[in-house]
């Protein structure tokens, strides 16, 4: 299978450049093996991440920037001299086997990155900071992961596994894989996932600071404590975790739901 590495370098703009010329389209990616299903990779520090699904067979990456982070006073002249505001982008991308793994390595200027992928594609998103994932459209197995931002996954259909630290999480699938586990996690947010109505799935869901909502006809399963007897040390331990457990049509694949301060709520659509 062939191997493809993408580098782009631009060196320097000027500082009076209009919005509109912080927006630039880097580079299309072609696939291995267009007619079948590929996955993209991106792990960045800063910045957002946008996905949509299109016709087209290859990868398309477009990025816009944020101000840089400066490590230097801002009135700094340098004894009358002009400040040259620096762009150098350190972007690239590899393919091998329709894996195409997007390397962002800018550290001191915010990288929003717009990407278009075929339709049926797998997702593994993450980043950091002063960025949101959102995704639309795209049918495969999603990986995505926030530190501070939210996660928004619109029109999708397959399986997704989703958390993040400081943000709320919308998911709205319009089919599931009906064999595959999910698990949609927020520490301060709230959880909003939108399933078909024919979700068969075993619930297990936990608010600490929230409340759980849902409009399926979910039948409830009372929890019962778990014993754990050590006969070498005679310990002997008793927990009952404060986990709602359910089953919706009948039960199915385990789908997680979990937040610390925030709501849950599982929808049908």
């Amino acid at each position: 299978m062939k191997k493809i590495i993408l580098l782009i370098a631009i060196v320097f703009f000027t500082s009076n450049l209009s919005a509109q010329e912080k927006s630039i389209n880097l580079f299309s990616v072609p696939l291995s093996n267009p007619i079948s299903p590929g996955k993209l990779v991106i792990d960045q520090i800063s910045g957002s991440i946008n996905v949509a699904a299109y016709e087209g067979k290859e990868v398309v990456v477009k990025a816009s920037f944020g101000s840089e982070k400066h490590h230097y006073k801002e009135k700094n002249n340098r004894e009358g001299m002009k400040r040259i505001e620096g762009s150098s982008l350190n972007i690239g991308a590899e393919e091998k086997n329709n894996v195409v793994h997007i390397i962002n390595e800018q550290w001191n200027k915010i990288t929003n990155l717009d990407v278009k992928v075929p339709k049926n594609f797998s997702l593994k998103l993450s980043t950091v900071n002063d960025g949101n994932i959102s995704v639309k459209g795209v049918n495969g197995e999603m990986e995505i992961s926030n530190v501070n931002g939210e996660i928004t996954l619109e029109s999708v259909s397959g399986s997704a596994s989703t958390d993040t630290v400081n943000g709320d999480i919308k998911v709205e699938f319009n089919s599931i894989d009906s064999d595959a586990n999910m698990a949609f996690s927020s520490l301060n947010g709230d959880v909003e996932i939108i399933f078909p109505s024919s979700l068969k799935a075993d619930v297990k869901a936990k608010s600490d600071m929230g409340e759980i909502f849902t409009d399926f006809d979910m039948q409830v399963v009372v929890n019962k404590p778990e014993v754990n007897k050590n006969s070498s040390s005679g310990t002997y331990k008793v927990k009952l975790e404060q986990w709602v457990r359910g089953k919706i049509n009948g039960g199915g694949p385990e789908m997680l739901f979990k937040t610390f301060n925030g709501d849950i709520l599982i929808k049908s659509k």
